[in-house]
């Protein structure tokens, strides 16, 4: 349906936000807007009216406005590479049943980098890769790093508070952003551009548009931490026999290397069997295939033959206690990349395998191992046949665990109906005093269902913030809340 409020007819409206943004800025054309309105996976597909790509942060502010005027409902979307649905619009706008899709892409200046504050101010369009280039071309290490990094668009990165490979030593985007610039529903302005590490004058108010998925403003550009540079990294592949020896090795590599740990990947047997299955150019590096696999990595200052042989002699000594069946130390930067190919191409070779209920989930991390048990003896016990494919950030508790059937035809019908299965895997999670969204956000996906894990003053207290921001659900309506 169309709002009442609204006084400009579909052409109208497209001309006005063409003056705004310029022809080029306006995507129109039913073949060339299907891109942005289906996510990676093609589990969901929007309308919208226009796909619209402003250049600057005035050109934002006076599309948001616009819209605001004729309550057109605004989906603000990056690289377009969530797994939740949450940068998709929906089929019909809650609210108006208008709605436009705001790609950053054309925002991708990065505006300002300071060595000596470490730190880079850049637009939400930017890539993450390129952010992480331009860092390193000073020096400096920008630590967000994801399997989507050559596409995802740091915007989005911070509408979803991404953790990706590197959380165990440097955080979530929470712990990585400085500063924000922020369009508001009304079309006004917040320039919170501070590249300041001490600012105790009241709420933190970048907090509230990190992690909001686009629900409560548009970001357009932040001001991000950098960190020195490491001149040495080593990196291992390890087989192991279960997820409790990886968290008996994160505790000890963690007492006698400290914070020189930088990623700790968890990945079972079949989620490498199906990146050997179906990513060309890859192999495994151990001799025989193990239950369970650890990818390991170090950085630090010096020499990488120095933290080697740490690393080294902390394998061999925990081959001798029986904490690992293998191992292999990459030995060179080809043998460490064709590592971490093995780890980023997993969510890739499960798309090639068909379509799984996937579940990206927290615990503590010492209750890993419990949850994976747990979830995995009830599946199996309800869905006889089920396969199971987890892996994940296990160095901050963070499990990607997806559930299929592998006979195609089973599976068909099976991820049709998700809700038995999310109920035993989100319930597990639960009693363990886990989050049923650890980094992907909640989106369309899990908008309702966390309903039933949050406590009803949390889903007020989030109702109440949305509401005195966005008071006609303008902002990407129908997810988070």
């Amino acid at each position: 349906m169309v709002s009442a409020v609204s006084s400009l007819e579909r052409g109208a409206f497209r001309e006005a936000i063409a003056a705004i943004v310029g022809q080029a800025g306006v995507v129109a054309d039913p073949a060339a807007m299907a891109p942005y309105l289906t996510d990676w996976r093609g589990r969901y597909r929007g309308a919208a009216e226009l796909v619209v790509r402003p250049a600057s942060t005035e050109e934002v502010a006076q599309v948001v406005k616009c819209c605001a005027r004729e309550r057109v409902a605004i989906v603000p979307q990056g690289g377009n590479t969530g797994l939740c649905g949450g940068s998709v619009p929906l089929a019909e706008d809650v609210s108006s049943g208008r709605q436009i899709v705001l790609s950053l892409s054309r925002m991708n200046r990065i505006r300002e980098l300071d060595a000596e504050n470490n730190t880079i101010t850049v637009e939400a369009g930017c890539v993450l890769a390129s952010i992480q280039a331009a860092a390193r071309g000073a020096n400096r290490l920008f630590p967000l790093s994801l399997g989507a990094e050559g596409s995802c668009q740091i915007g989005g990165n911070l509408s979803t508070n991404a953790g990706g490979e590197a959380v165990l030593r440097y955080g979530n985007c929470r712990d990585l952003v400085l500063g924000l610039e922020v369009v508001l529903p009304d079309g006004r302005v917040w320039d919170g551009l501070r590249a300041l590490r001490k600012d105790n004058t009241g709420y933190d108010l970048k907090q509230l548009f990190i992690g909001a998925e686009g629900t409560l403003g548009v970001i357009t550009a932040a001001v991000l931490k950098l960190f020195p540079l490491p001149t040495a990294t080593a990196t291992a592949l390890l087989g192991i026999e279960s997820p409790s020896q990886a968290v008996e090795l994160l505790s000890e590599l963690r007492a006698t290397m400290g914070d020189r740990v930088v990623s700790f990947e968890l990945m079972s047997r079949l989620a490498l069997a199906l990146v050997l299955k179906h990513i060309p150019g890859t192999s495994d590096p151990l001799s025989q295939p193990y239950p369970w696999y650890l990818l390991v990595e170090l950085s630090d200052s010096g020499a990488s033959e120095a933290l080697n042989a740490r690393l080294l002699q902390a394998l061999e000594e925990a081959l001798e206690r029986g904490r690992v069946r293998d191992a292999v130390l990459a030995q060179s930067e080809a043998q460490r990349e064709a590592l971490w190919r093995l780890r980023d191409s997993m969510a890739e070779a499960q798309k090639k395998e068909g379509v799984s209920l996937k579940h990206d989930v927290s615990v503590p991390v010492s209750r890993v191992p419990q949850f994976i048990e747990e979830a995995s003896r009830a599946l199996e016990e309800a869905f006889p046949g089920v396969r199971i494919v987890a892996f994940g950030h296990i160095g901050d508790g963070n499990i990607h665990y997806n559930v299929s059937m592998a006979d195609p035809q089973m599976n068909a019908r099976f991820v049709q109906e998700p809700e038995p299965v999310n109920r035993i895997v989100y319930d597990s999670v639960a009693r363990l005093g886990g989050s049923i969204s650890a980094e992907h956000g909640l989106g369309q996906l899990k908008r309702k269902v966390i309903q039933r894990y949050k406590s009803a003053l949390e889903l007020e207290l989030m109702r109440a913030i949305k509401r005195t921001l966005d008071p006609h659900n303008l902002m990407n309506p129908g997810k988070v809340v």
